[in-house]
């Protein structure tokens, strides 16, 4: 069987970020199939590359997190325009498996399906045009009419539909009781990101710092203002605590300005690096924090750094609800942040520290999780069976 993978922002390990589509395309082609991905890069030139069996074409589409949206929507154009004309001059598919974000992507789907006969598999990572709409407050009643349509005709005429959240997956199944859609969330890399033994054998709190992850995008979306709040309010009470924040993205220049305002000595910013990078930060972290802004869409995400933070065995504190709050709530394998209530955060690292057991057993849940609900491999094999149309 031979499939096209379409992913705008396709990623590789050494690129870092999310490197979903990597894996996945990797499994795929472990299963025997053929897999070309068409994807955009920041340079002049197409160019074409292999990462292992996958044949990869990165089209020329620059696209930078600091873009207007005039400048993302010319983009989102440019890569439909662009990947057409690509797929014009390869050989013809057996499948086209195609991944949101941008919702774009499922034009160039709905075209190879009218034009060349071929179906398709469409991957939501994000609820859009829900997520643009909350996020932007887009309030203009034609516009928004447009764009559920889009969404609409995008799923329709989709032959399955993947999602990476149960959030989605309920969305989808609403306006489409029929289309059988898979749950298959982002993963843990278990092989790759192992969890650092000394944090469960009797390592003191008292005599180091005690260190806070952020890794990941940097953006405004993310409401990072909350982790320095918490910060300023640590700082304040002496506590002997060290908080990073790793990545790159439109809100970093303004979150710098907003420590040096504070005046935090506590708050430490780590450049955005590679898997290797992120795994050696993860290694001397005590806890994994990530972060939204208090958007009921966004907790609908499904974001790698919470897959890699289990399978390094890292208890996991959010500021969101939804289904990730949910898991943590039920597994024990991590902490609520209240927006309005750094105190009582604070209050429970606190108990954790002194209870160091408790610690250590929260760490041991988040390395289970990852091996039995959220292994890589699992997702792989799920995808492989799932793309098989005549079952």
């Amino acid at each position: 069987m031979r499939i096209i993978y379409i992913h705008q922002y396709y990623l590789n390990p050494a690129h870092g970020g999310a490197i979903r589509s990597y894996h996945l395309s990797q499994g795929l082609s472990k299963e025997g199939m053929a897999m070309e991905v068409i994807t955009a890069h920041n340079k002049k030139q197409y160019m074409l590359r292999k990462d292992g069996e996958v044949t990869v074409h990165y089209l020329p589409v620059p696209y930078l997190s600091t873009y207007s949206i005039r400048q993302r929507v010319l983009a989102f154009y440019d890569f439909f325009r662009q990947a057409k004309k690509l797929i014009n001059g390869l050989a013809k598919p057996d499948l086209f498996y195609i991944s949101s974000t941008p919702l774009t992507t499922g034009w160039i789907g709905r075209w190879a399906k009218k034009k060349y006969g071929v179906p398709y598999v469409f991957e939501v990572r994000d609820l859009w045009p829900e997520a643009p709409i909350q996020v932007l407050k887009i309030s203009n009643p034609i516009l928004k009419k447009v764009l559920y349509k889009m969404e609409a005709g995008i799923y329709h005429e989709a032959e399955r539909i993947v999602a990476l959240s149960p959030g989605i997956q309920n969305h989808i199944k609403v306006l489409f009781p029929e289309k059988k859609v898979a749950l298959i969330p982002n993963f843990s890399n278990n092989e790759f990101f192992t969890p650092n033994q000394n944090k469960w054998n009797g390592r003191d709190f008292d005599k180091r710092p005690l260190r806070i992850l952020y890794s990941g995008a940097i953006g405004k979306v993310n409401g990072l203002n909350t982790f320095l709040d918490w910060a300023y309010v640590a700082q304040s009470q002496r506590k002997n605590w060290r908080f990073e924040l790793m990545g790159s993205g439109n809100a970093l220049g303004e979150l710098k300005k907003y420590v040096l305002d504070l005046k935090l000595s506590n708050v430490f910013f780590v450049p955005f690096g590679n898997k290797e990078a992120v795994k050696y930060q993860l290694g001397k972290a005590d806890f994994a924090y990530i972060s939204y802004l208090p958007i009921e869409v966004l907790e609908n995400s499904s974001p790698n750094k919470f897959f890699d933070a289990l399978a390094m065995g890292l208890p996991v504190i959010v500021n969101f609800k939804g289904w990730i709050y949910e898991l943590i709530e039920k597994e024990k394998i991590g902490l609520l942040h209240p927006r309005e209530d750094h105190e009582l955060l604070i209050e429970n690292i606190e108990h954790l520290q002194k209870n160091l057991d408790q610690y250590y057993q929260m760490s041991r849940n988040s390395r289970r999780i990852a091996e039995t609900k959220f292994d890589k491999i699992s997702a792989q094999k799920k995808l492989h069976a799932f793309l098989d149309l005549k079952n």
